[in-house]
């Protein structure tokens, strides 16, 4: 098993100490942006303490504006916005780009995702593609879509994907809520080709003749919470394996939770191949919960997780 990873932790590696040289924030942007972080924050709170969902919308929009406004100061890309803890901030391993990416909970008991991806650029001007929440009306959650047809999600990590004669994708690890009854996860691919943005890629291989998949959603009970994570040590994407209470349940997702195995997909050739019931000798870790921590009070929900 270790041979089979190796030239995917070599990879791996590289991409998180490889950095291109790029324009420096400067002293003043630092200032600038250190403001508008704080405004961000008071946005921020004053839309997730919004009764209703006209007065929660309505603040996401100042909110959304602000942030594209704060991003305007040349070589925002350095800065972090580590104070902003309401909204998900990842940068790609590589350091090409970074996610933004939140919800706005709704009265119904459901999820409404925003987000936009910041590349790096040479000059530090603002390169930005928004993520446009179009799941309702998506039907098959396995097609290809765009950052203008998003299948929304709260991003917390990024894995670089190498593949030979390919240019690098990347695995993005996001949960997704769902409504009062069921809480999801997704393992998506983001592509970048010239001037368009894809979700979505033939990758995930499964037992022998399934089809291969371009998306992974994972939907469980939402009182119980699933680990879905990078192992480093195994150079696998882990995860819960979800299974129903009762076996007469099976297909009806509010029933199902982890049946204490774990799975994992993990890089051969082009293809993530799907890998059961390993073993995981890690160290408890805080991606293995809900992402919204449920002793958060910054973030309230109309549900508990």
């Amino acid at each position: 098993m270790k041979k089979r990873f190796i030239s995917f932790l070599i990879i791996f590696i590289c991409c998180y100490t490889t950095a291109p040289v790029f324009a420096q924030l400067s002293s003043a942007g630092i200032t600038v942006l250190t403001k508008d972080q704080d405004s961000l924050i008071n946005a921020a709170g004053t839309l997730f303490a919004a009764s209703g969902n006209i007065r929660r919308f309505e603040q996401n929009a100042k909110f959304i504006k602000m942030l594209v406004n704060a991003l305007k100061t040349p070589s925002s890309f350095d800065f972090g916005f580590d104070s902003l803890k309401t909204i998900s901030v990842v940068k790609s391993p590589d350091n090409t780009f970074r996610i933004f990416s939140w919800y706005v909970p709704t009265e119904e008991g459901t999820y409404r995702f925003f987000g936009a991806i910041q590349l790096a650029t040479k000059d530090g001007k603002l390169k930005l593609y928004p993520l446009i929440d179009d799941t309702e009306h998506i039907k098959d959650d396995n097609i290809v879509t765009s950052n203008k047809l998003w299948y929304g999600a709260r991003y917390y990590e990024i894995v670089p994907l190498v593949m030979s004669g390919q240019k690098t994708c990347y695995a993005l690890l996001g949960w997704k809520g769902n409504n009062s009854k069921t809480s999801k996860k997704v393992i998506d691919i983001l592509s970048f080709n010239q001037d368009e943005v894809q979700f979505g890629k033939p990758v995930f291989e499964g037992a022998k003749n399934t089809p291969v998949k371009n998306r992974i959603v994972f939907e469980y009970n939402k009182l119980n919470s699933m680990t879905l994570r990078l192992d480093k040590k195994e150079q696998m994407i882990v995860f819960d394996h979800l299974a129903p209470f009762d076996p007469n349940m099976v297909g009806n997702f509010q029933y199902y939770a982890s049946d204490s195995s774990f799975d994992g997909y993990h890089l051969v050739g082009d293809k993530l191949k799907l890998a059961e019931n390993i073993e995981l000798r890690n160290d408890p870790n805080a991606l293995d919960e809900q992402y919204v921590d449920p002793t958060r009070k910054d973030i309230p929900v109309t549900k508990k997780f």
